[in-house]
């Protein structure tokens, strides 16, 4: 099997990762719609990084590159777009770890920040997080939403990392078999 995900083009790597991030939009809109659950500034943030991602999915399986050139810069680009989803996940747990004591007060909503102040503003206020960032509103199997979306964030970093990595192999097949021995 590891062979089998190896020789995966990055077409291939990119409908599954693009895949993956349809699936992980519909959850989330799916609580928000269908549950009743509002998202706080960084649940916004983190669908951001998986509509990044998706992106760079879409534009990678379109192109399909068939050099490494293509799959690194694509895989390094939808690598980007999910690290920065696993970092504002992480800050979001971290907030919901806080004692109630240390939580920061509740600031402005997203929308009204986006209308006053400029994006390096915004995206500075968002992450130092608000207290409706540290309530948790839903538990499945006690993890939070947070919880979910970074594991979420892990697997969908298989597609970019699965591009790279057949880069990389790609590179060391065509390396050993220019330095043959006459």
């Amino acid at each position: 099997m590891k062979s089998t995900l190896l020789r995966l083009s990055v077409r291939q790597w990119s409908l599954a990762g693009l895949a993956f991030c349809v699936l992980m939009m519909l959850v989330a809109l799916g609580l928000e719609h269908i549950g009743g659950l509002e998202p706080c500034p960084l649940c916004i943030f983190q669908r951001v990084a998986v509509l990044s991602a998706a992106a760079v999915f879409i534009i990678a399986a379109i192109h399909n590159p068939r050099g490494r050139l293509g799959a690194v810069v694509y895989g390094g680009l939808s690598l980007a777009a999910v690290l920065g989803g696993i970092g504002v996940a992480w800050r979001h747990l971290w907030l919901q770890s806080l004692p109630p004591d240390q939580v920061p007060s509740c600031g402005p909503g997203l929308d009204y920040m986006m209308d006053i102040l400029p994006m390096r503003d915004v995206v500075s206020m968002v992450l130092s997080g608000s207290g409706e960032c540290a309530e948790i509103d839903f538990l499945l199997l006690g993890i939070s939403l947070p919880g979910w979306t970074l594991i979420g964030f892990v697997v969908l970093a298989l597609a970019p990392l699965g591009m790279l990595f057949g880069a990389f192999r790609q590179r060391q097949s065509s390396l050993s078999g220019s330095h043959r021995p006459a």
